[in-house]
């Protein structure tokens, strides 16, 4: 959608909900609404923060060190900077435009922040409203521009691995190959990792997000390698387990058992199944392995601006997938004192199932 008929929608559910506008605080929500590509430093210091009128135009609220980004980004929005702060503008500029009833993100703002907001608007008799969900759910269906996007993110994720893959060896350290990772993704493109970029040897695969330590790689142990970098504002995500020199056998039996396990969690993958369905098809596998006590976390989550997003595939989840969903599919088994073998692939949800986006699909063949 573009951001005319994306603001168009948003309007028409604040009209619904009888508001007057909504305060977008959520970085990747302003990022999908307006253009705007300036990250925030920290969930108390902003780069700048939405105000969408139910009628009316947009606003870019700022400071001096974003104003000419804004200005070249925010196409269609109107920038004010707030040299004294941010309250301090809306308190004069709520009534200038007949605001009475403003909902603000908030799941995206410090506690602190909420009470000094809904104080200042409650001093000019204006209702501060808490509210959740509404940009997101307009993000978890991605348009086929932003799939074009997410498979590109994919793509270099994948051509970095297998760069960084070809260079180890024994005696590279954790740390080493982490940072390797993470310089050529910028080298390659890449405006950033998506997060921090996980290599866990041995038994420290045994911890799902295991921090690159000084352990040194090893010879014939499994090495978990989780990665993702940011491509042209969209992210990708992917976990591979590699071995260098001769896995031994208890090695090649988990990663068979995930990838078993991670094949039926795709095969499970279409429009109309519950999120929930996805991920039991894949712990089935694992848990008549005899592993279930072993694998604690979810089977994916959904991956776009953010890498964290909505859906959640978990055992919780009744919520149903629907077509434009990109989600990760992600089993493991983690064994303390010996390590972990995790596969992550990404996948775009579809009416009939799924297209997968990776190529190499788990990059050994055991």
């Amino acid at each position: 959608m573009t951001t005319a008929q994306l603001l168009t929608r948003i309007r028409a559910d604040l009209r619904r909900r009888r508001l007057d506008a909504l305060l977008v605080t959520q970085p990747e929500n302003r990022l999908y609404l307006s253009g705007y590509t300036a990250r925030d430093t920290s969930l108390a210091e902003s780069a700048g923060v939405l105000l969408i009128p139910a009628a009316g135009p947009p606003f870019l609220f700022t400071d001096s060190r974003y104003h000419l980004q804004a200005l070249a980004e925010a196409a269609g929005f109107e920038v004010m900077l707030y040299p004294r702060g941010l309250l301090v503008l809306l308190e004069k500029l709520l009534p200038r435009l007949g605001i009475r009833r403003l909902a603000f993100e908030s799941h995206a703002i410090l506690h602190a922040t909420a009470l000094a907001l809904m104080k200042t608007a409650a001093g000019v008799e204006v209702e501060a409203v808490p509210l959740t969900g509404l940009v997101e759910r307009l993000r978890v269906e991605k348009s086929e521009e932003e799939l074009v996007a997410i498979r590109k993110a994919v793509r270099l994720n994948e051509e970095v691995f297998r760069a960084v893959f070809a260079t180890l060896r024994p005696g590279l350290r954790e740390r080493e190959v982490a940072l390797h990772l993470e310089t050529l993704m910028r080298q390659k493109g890449a405006g950033r990792p998506s997060f921090d970029t996980m290599v866990a040897s041995g038994p420290n695969g045994a911890l799902p997000h295991a921090v690159p330590s000084d352990r040194e790689l090893r010879e014939g142990e499994p090495i978990v390698i989780d990665m993702g970098l940011v491509l042209d504002g969209y992210c990708s995500d992917m976990t591979r387990t590699v071995v260098l020199g001769e896995p031994d056998a208890k090695t090649v039996e988990l990663f068979r058992i995930v990838r078993r396990a991670q094949l039926a969690g795709m095969e499970r993958v279409r429009a109309g199944v519950a999120a929930r369905e996805v991920d039991r098809a894949a712990r089935q596998v694992i848990a008549a392995a005899g592993y279930g006590d072993y694998f604690g976390h979810g089977l994916g989550h959904g991956v776009g601006l953010a890498v964290h997003e909505a859906p959640s595939l978990n055992r919780r989840n009744r919520k149903h997938l629907r077509a434009g969903m990109v989600v990760t599919v992600e089993p493991g088994i983690y064994l303390p004192e010996w390590g972990g073998i995790r596969l992550e692939n990404m996948v775009a949800v579809t009416a009939g199932g799924c297209e997968l986006l990776n190529t190499d699909v788990t990059f050994l063949d055991l």
